[in-house]
């Protein structure tokens, strides 16, 4: 399926990526906030395709166009036993409070939440937390 938004003139550029961080409010009675909000808040997203729509935005000084953008997978952390290519979980932060762990942005990604559902698109490497679980860094969407 394939996935139009509208982006600021000066940022629509093949292999550009942005996180999506939410609608604004200023932007509540455009007539194209359907397709500026068709996005997951706090996810990155890449430019793949330029359109030739272009439309005036208050938001955005020279106006905004239609571009085609993918889901970039994140990286997260995961118990090891979940770690399976392919598969679909259901994302748990780590039960821990080691903050000063060089996973723990993996552990505990911002905009992911307990019970979110992702993808393991790729496997990248196995890891031993802080406080002895078995974990892994994968790849997900």
């Amino acid at each position: 399926m394939v996935l139009v938004t509208l982006i600021g003139e000066s940022q629509a550029k093949a292999g550009n990526r942005f996180y999506y961080l939410g609608p604004a409010l200023e932007c509540r009675e455009c007539r194209f906030k359907n397709v500026c909000f068709n996005l997951e808040v706090g996810r990155m997203y890449e430019i793949t395709e330029l359109r030739d729509v272009h439309h005036e935005c208050e938001m955005h000084e020279g106006g905004v166009r239609a571009v085609v953008v993918v889901k970039v997978p994140m990286r997260v952390c995961v118990e090891r036993k979940y770690a399976i290519d392919g598969s679909k979980i259901t994302f748990e932060h780590a039960k821990c409070s080691e903050v000063g762990c060089t996973n723990w942005s993996l552990c505990h990604p911002f905009f992911v939440k307990d019970g979110d559902k992702l993808s393991v698109v790729e496997i990248l490497d196995n890891t031993e937390c802080s406080v002895g679980e078995k974990r892994a860094i994968v790849r997900a969407e």
